[in-house]
């Protein structure tokens, strides 16, 4: 059985080494070959320039950085509200029969590929806001025009893709609130709202905030269904009706025909995307440490 058991903790700790080394592999393999050029061109250069023209070797990557940023906070304004309130009406409203479908739903939402939503995003999201959400814009702005591949098809795009994460995470985060929270408040004379705003949710912040961490992520990597809706247009956006380009979507439009100094580029911007998310996640860990660690 000791044997048995040492097999084990060998082949665990193999598995480790294992993940660490590939991980470590891909870094070094980003950061050689992207370095060249940020070294070359100018870091400052580089993430602050607004003007991106691999044929002239002009790379300004602001304008994808900014837009990747609008998608994100975008599908995190549309999709943090929906799948909290969704993960609340599942664990403490809902009962067991009505609640068992609603889950498979948004299980199915999680398998589905990325391609597929773009896919609807072209076909049904992309024409609604030409033909509906713009005229609505219009009275505000006359001027103002656009042909629907915009910041806004990326974001509710975006919302629903990262849905499933925020919806089952803050589940389990509600669920694991003790009884006890709920039959105290129910007893000072609180009534069920009350309860749940004030005392559930607050109990569970901590596994709500990973799973919109874990959302964040999603997001801000996702690469095929924001390629075919946000328009590719590497320019600073003025409205979320404007068209965008986004990190990860330059570097897989671009990647196949890129020549030697534009392909350095494009794994310099996985550099800067690299850097981003572990600022994101440094913070992350800093404002759930205060919140009081993770349930």
């Amino acid at each position: 059985m000791k044997a048995y058991e040492k097999a084990i903790e060998k082949l665990i700790l193999i598995s480790a080494i294992v993940t660490t080394v590939s991980v470590a592999l891909i870094t070094v393999f980003i950061f050689k070959t992207g370095m060249p050029i940020l070294l070359q061109y100018g870091v400052l250069d580089f993430i602050t320039g607004t003007d991106w023209s691999p044929t002239s070797e002009i790379f300004g990557i602001m304008p994808l950085i900014i837009g990747t940023l609008a998608v994100t906070l975008g599908a995190l304004i549309i999709g943090v509200p929906t799948g909290i309130a969704c993960a609340v009406y599942l664990s403490e409203i809902a009962s067991k029969k009505t609640a068992g479908p609603f889950k498979a739903a948004i299980e199915l939402l999680a398998g589905i590929p990325s391609v597929v939503y773009g896919f609807f995003g072209l076909i049904v999201l992309v024409p609604a806001i030409r033909n509906y959400i713009l005229p609505i814009f219009q009275k505000f702005n006359p001027d103002l025009n656009t042909s629907g591949f915009s910041i806004l098809a990326g974001a509710v795009i975006l919302a629903i893709m990262i849905l499933p994460t925020i919806v089952s995470l803050s589940e389990n985060a509600i669920t694991a609130v003790p009884q006890e929270f709920r039959e105290a408040s129910l007893a000072l004379g609180a009534n069920k709202r009350e309860t749940i705003m004030k005392v559930i949710v607050p109990a569970a912040k901590s596994g709500i905030f990973s799973s919109v961490i874990l959302a964040m992520g999603r997001a801000i990597g996702e690469t095929m269904a924001v390629l075919l809706i946000t328009g590719n247009v590497a320019q600073m956006p003025g409205s979320i009706l404007d068209p965008v380009a986004t990190l990860t979507g330059t570097i897989a439009m671009e990647m196949s025909y890129a020549g030697p100094t534009h392909q350095q580029a494009l794994f310099a911007i996985g550099i800067v995307l690299f850097i981003i998310i572990m600022l994101l996640n440094i913070l992350a860990q800093a404002v759930m440490k205060k919140m009081g660690g993770v349930n």
